[in-house]
């Protein structure tokens, strides 16, 4: 159930009007919920949310919502895909201080045009690094549903060309479309771009991109949210660093964490009594989304074997096969 703070975060959104909050918080509560087995209710109160947005965005009475855009046109179709996530910071199960991280990036947005008014920027160059299938991209959607605002993709196939001023050329249609467009810009797998430039096997050309790329981060002034993301961050040159307000790295999960992934995942099905400890050396070394397949793997055998309860053998079986198929 909710606890003291969360009961005052609703009753003080709800008196401010802010739905946005309000929403966030009735989601963590059914998340704690789910973790303390009570999944019925659980599924309930996220119903019961979703619910309300669609009501409140039919009223027209959400003041945050995202004013729809325009589909990229143009030179810009096959750099940008667009999306208008869902996803909130409660759906995420993430290390607590990446989640700290990431709440400040969006208390800071929030409130920009007030820092803004004393002289400051809010938080809007975030670097996300971290092994794959730790909940990077997911962030970045995460972020985008909290401020209610489009998720645009770069899609780096269509921005890297061989044609290397054709590149440089094209990030500067897409630094112009932050400018000209508020929302969360993606750049996955950065690294593409923000390479060491003393590599031994680079080219003029690539340290070129590599410079318009910095130049471009170092300009924009716009008040769209930029978030990279990279899986190698030992490919990033040095100077990539310097142009993040905030570089935040995401670890593999602890055995607390994987707990709450396998909670969460399997909180519409009936887990019997599970040996945590075998689970937890099970788990060790894979990442948050190979935690979840595995606990989706261990759900659906229970399902079709027509057992009523996730049990410690299936879970185990399930994680040590995520281990074979990653050599984790």
């Amino acid at each position: 159930m909710a606890n003291a703070d969360q009961v005052k975060a609703l009753v003080k959104s709800h008196a401010e009007g802010d739905d946005t909050r309000f929403y966030s918080v009735a989601l963590q509560v059914a998340a704690r919920a789910a973790r303390g087995g009570q999944a019925h209710f659980a599924q309930d109160l996220r119903d019961l949310v979703d619910d309300l947005r669609k009501n409140t965005e039919r009223r027209g009475q959400r003041r945050d919502a995202p004013i729809p855009v325009a589909q990229p046109r143009g030179d810009l179709v096959g750099l940008l895909s667009v999306s208008y996530p869902t996803t909130c910071m409660a759906d995420l199960v993430l290390d607590p201080e990446v989640r700290d991280q990431l709440q400040r990036v969006t208390l800071e947005q929030r409130q920009h045009d007030r820092l803004r008014a004393q002289g400051f920027r809010a938080l809007r160059r975030v670097l996300l690094i971290g092994p794959p299938g730790t909940g990077k991209t997911l962030s970045a959607s995460a972020l985008a549903g909290e401020l209610r605002l489009p998720l645009f993709v770069i899609r780096l196939d269509g921005l890297i060309t061989k044609y290397m001023g054709e590149t440089a050329a094209k990030l500067r249609l897409v630094f112009d479309a932050l400018a000209e467009t508020r929302g969360v810009y993606l750049f996955d797998e950065v690294d593409a771009l923000g390479g060491e430039r003393s590599r031994d096997n680079d080219v003029g050309e690539i340290r070129r991109v590599l410079n318009s790329f910095l130049q471009f981060l170092e300009q924009d002034q716009s008040d769209s949210l930029l978030v990279a993301a990279t899986n190698h961050p030992q490919l990033l040159d040095r100077a990539m660093f310097r142009r993040f307000d905030a570089v935040i790295q995401y670890p593999l999960p602890t055995a607390v964490v994987a707990r709450d992934v396998i909670r969460n995942r399997l909180a519409n099905i009936r887990l019997g009594r599970i040996a945590w400890a075998r689970i937890d050396q099970a788990a060790t070394g894979l990442s948050h989304a190979e935690i979840t397949l595995a606990a989706e793997r261990a759900a659906k055998d229970t399902i079709l074997a027509g057992d009523d309860a996730v049990g410690t053998a299936r879970l185990v079986s399930a994680l040590r096969e995520r281990h074979s198929r990653t050599g984790a």
